[in-house]
């Protein structure tokens, strides 16, 4: 029988959710996701528990902060002046700004709180800090 190993190439649905049902993502309700285990397009804590599994089958994981995104760090809170932001950038309260990385990348953050002079953004993964369930179906393994 062929299971996930950490280099297979996946066919599957999964669903991210809070353990009360928030959901964060979800495939389920379009057509599966395709990824390359190990190429960062999963959460690493997230592709471990997927290791030794088998297709064709749905499994359930409850995976506490430390087990999936990590403990919510208040150093990754920030209040920037809006006058440090760029002029062009939308702000948006309770929305997610992308901003590039001073080597060309690119990284998120939630502003959180807007005011006259002053952004508040925090640059934890929205899901840090939260247990979570992880539910996911492996369709095809390569």
């Amino acid at each position: 029988m062929t299971t996930v190993r950490s280099d297979s190439y996946l066919t599957l649905h999964y669903r991210i959710s809070t353990v009360d049902g928030d959901e964060f993502l979800s495939t389920f309700d379009m057509g599966p996701a395709t990824l390359q285990m190990g190429s960062g397009q999963l959460a690493e804590n997230l592709e471990n528990v997927l290791i030794g599994l088998p297709a064709q089958e749905r499994f359930v994981f409850q995976l506490e902060p430390d087990e999936a995104f990590g403990q919510h760090n208040p150093r990754l809170v920030e209040r920037i002046a809006r006058s440090g932001l760029p002029a062009d950038m939308e702000l948006k309260e309770n929305s997610v700004v992308e901003f590039t990385a001073p080597n060309g990348g690119s990284f998120a953050g939630f502003l959180r709180e807007l005011d006259a002079t002053h952004a508040l953004f925090d640059f934890n993964h929205p899901m840090a800090g939260k247990t979570i369930r992880f539910e996911v179906e492996i369709i095809g393994i390569m």
